[in-house]
């Protein structure tokens, strides 16, 4: 690694603005739900290609990813969240978990070495970097950059993966977007790498695997636009969630859904895959229900960058595909019960995109993003006909192309992550979803799955 210093920005004061100055106008939502917080963002991650990403829970803290680096806020109050500090460190896209006192950020895009004083390499055919990024940050205020590793193709997400002993912990790293012009990305890209992190050393963090999950190269793709229908071919994946505890993972692999036996850790084997090219081109993410017997897959009709809730596109592009898991073991199937698509027509930037569960006893509810079509919190208990509970819709008004990329439940709020806005905390009051609010969890990362309980896990 040639460097490992990050420029670090402290910030002590509370930057939330206060409630009742929160732009009531930018946004409208139903009922039972209201904003209580935002955090915007600030320079340096505003200028240097900054955008917010994904986010990650630890203790009080929560962790925002961005292409420019991360910030760490302080959410002991959620009504009043505060950053603590912002590490500028580009490489987008910036996606982050968290084990202990370490953070994991990807880089999917080429830079001249590891750095986070590196500069952007566009050139394939010269020196570049691209992969993980891992940070200590047992002192929030003073994160501190100590490994990178290189990964073919990058990272544009990445999976925590634990070990059953406790002592490693796994990368399941997905990347895509193959070129013969690119060194160290030529396709055939039918992998995923997988990093081990041993947790004692984290310095010693290395890619110990690259398994080719599609021998056959998957789905083939057809071409087509937004509009006439399109399938991206299959090459590598865009992400995976797990469910250690099940040694089970689902695979969203462009092309693909996948079902994954991760018993042994280092050595993933598909069980199960499906496809549905009429109505998904791009299987972009993964979420189980609490028991590991349903599956909600996200279709990204057009990739994050299009108008697909549009009254003329049909309800069932561009939205999620709910799944039963038939069977157990190897012998476990993928059975499609039905699409959910917010019920909102919006002519800007809207598609299905990051989520999570909320740990209702008894019922199968979930957030999630929609870009500018907002937050949607809906309820698929029954696998066929899942219905929407509430909304926070931010409106033309609410400045930035982007919208809300990430909307997760933790400990009793909704937080989510607007590339332009920056953090938004969203509370819900409904009678179907308020008894999750007795579940307290240490940590939480989306794509990293356990059946949840009241009290505190």
């Amino acid at each position: 690694m040639t460097a490992v210093t990050a420029a670090l920005f402290l910030l002590g004061a509370t930057a939330a603005q206060a409630e009742g100055d929160l732009g009531e106008g930018a946004f409208e939502t139903s009922d039972n739900v209201r904003l209580i917080a935002n955090v915007p963002h600030t320079a340096p991650l505003t200028d240097n290609g900054g955008r917010g990403s994904d986010l990650a829970f630890t203790g009080n803290y929560v962790i925002g990813g961005n292409y420019a680096g991360f910030t760490i806020y302080d959410i002991a109050n959620p009504h009043r969240p505060r950053m603590v500090s912002q590490v500028l460190c580009p490489g987008s896209q910036g996606d982050v978990t968290v084990q202990g006192d370490l953070l994991f950020y990807s880089v999917d895009s080429r830079r001249s070495d590891d750095s986070c004083a590196s500069t952007a390499q566009n050139d394939g055919s010269k020196p570049y970097w691209e992969g993980i990024r891992i940070f200590d940050i047992s002192d929030k205020a003073n994160p501190r950059y100590i490994k990178s590793v290189e990964t073919d193709c990058g990272s544009h997400t990445h999976t925590l993966v634990p070990d059953k002993e406790g002592k490693n912990a796994y990368l399941y790293i997905s990347s895509y977007g193959p070129s013969p012009s690119i060194a160290r990305c030529k396709p055939p890209h039918d992998k995923i790498s997988i990093v081990k992190v041993p947790l004692a050393d984290p310095t010693a963090a290395a890619v110990i695997a690259t398994p080719v999950l599609f021998p056959d190269g998957g789905n083939p793709g057809k071409p087509g636009d937004v509009d006439s229908g399109y399938v991206r071919e299959t090459s590598g994946c865009h992400d995976i969630t797990a469910f250690p505890e099940k040694d089970i993972a689902a695979g969203a692999c462009m092309g693909d859904g996948v079902l994954f036996d991760i018993t042994d850790r280092e050595r993933p084997r598909v069980i199960t895959q499906v496809r549905d090219d009429a109505n998904f081109a791009f299987w972009h993410s993964a979420t189980f229900n609490n028991d590991a017997t349903k599956v909600v897959f996200t279709d990204e009709l057009g990739g994050g960058g299009a108008a697909t809730c549009r009254p003329d596109i049909a309800a069932t592009r561009g939205a999620d595909g709910v799944y039963d898991i038939t069977g157990s073991g190897t012998s476990a199937t993928l059975q499609f019960r039905s699409y959910f698509k917010i019920p909102r027509h919006d002519t800007e930037i809207c598609v299905a995109h990051n989520g999570s569960l909320i740990p209702v006893k008894g019922r199968d509810v979930m957030v999630q993003s929609w870009y500018k079509g907002g937050v949607s919190v809906w309820d698929f208990t029954d696998s066929a006909n899942p219905v929407e509970i509430g909304h926070f819709n931010p409106l033309p008004e609410r400045k930035g192309p982007s919208g809300t990329w990430s909307a997760y439940w933790y400990n009793g709020y909704i937080y989510s992550m607007d590339g332009q806005q920056g953090l938004d905390v969203i509370e819900i009051n409904d009678p179907r979803v308020n008894q999750a609010r007795s579940v307290h969890q240490k940590v939480f990362n989306a794509q990293t799955q356990y059946t949840v309980r009241p009290g505190r896990n």
